[in-house]
């Protein structure tokens, strides 16, 4: 490289300000006795009928609302509506995922100091997503068993910077071929922190423990 040539790295001065943001997040959370978990998952892998479900089963003991983050439209948030939840629609500007900056704006706007834990949804994909911090106490990715067992190859960094992986879709188990133990083993590889749960947002099954994990998450900060 020439030395009359002068380089800069632009993506490290972005991703400086970003986790600056991303501390102030916290810090207003932190101060509104408010925990966020920031959901990620690629389309159709069920964000929102977990995320409902999960609500449902965690009324009695948090107020609850939700951010949903989507590129357009206002599907998700409605669904949410109709089920009672306090919702806010976030709509991107065609950025395929949230980052810190936005958050703050939208929390701003939607005035969670009255909540106990508030959920973003993140927009449908597992790449971009995985790359910004926004801020949330914890970040959990939804995969759909459908997907397939090798997508901690493909994405590793999604499955570094989660502290929960949800294999959801677990009611068509008989029409895939899923390794559990391969792809928990792979996992826990990127990351072996984190946890893995397997369980069917349609169904119920295997909500149980996702739920108590969740529940002692928030309770504990």
């Amino acid at each position: 490289m020439s030395k009359n040539i002068k380089v800069i790295d632009v993506n490290v001065g972005i991703f400086e300000e970003n986790d600056r943001i991303a501390s102030e997040v916290r810090a207003l959370n932190r101060a509104n006795g408010c925990f966020m978990v920031n959901i990620m998952a690629s389309p159709g892998a069920g964000k929102t009928t977990t995320l409902l479900r999960t609500i449902d089963a965690l009324k009695d003991d948090f107020k609850m609302g939700v951010m949903e983050a989507d590129i357009d439209a206002t599907v998700d948030a409605e669904k949410m509506s109709a089920a009672g939840v306090r919702t806010m629609q976030i709509h991107t500007g065609g950025e395929c995922a949230m980052d810190a900056s936005m958050t703050k704006a939208a929390l701003e706007e939607f005035d969670a100091s009255d909540l106990d834990l508030i959920f973003l949804e993140n927009v449908g994909n597992l790449v971009c997503t995985a790359e910004q911090d926004t801020g949330a106490d914890i970040n959990v990715e939804i995969l759909s068993l459908p997907e397939g067992d090798d997508k901690p190859l493909k994405y590793p960094l999604m499955f570094t910077v989660t502290q929960a992986v949800i294999v959801n879709k677990t009611d068509t188990r008989k029409f895939f071929n899923f390794d559990d133990e391969e792809f928990v083993k792979r996992v826990h590889h990127l990351n072996p922190k984190s946890e893995v749960f397997f369980l069917s947002a349609k169904t119920g099954d295997g909500f149980d423990e996702w739920v108590n994990w969740l529940r002692a998450q928030v309770r504990a900060k």
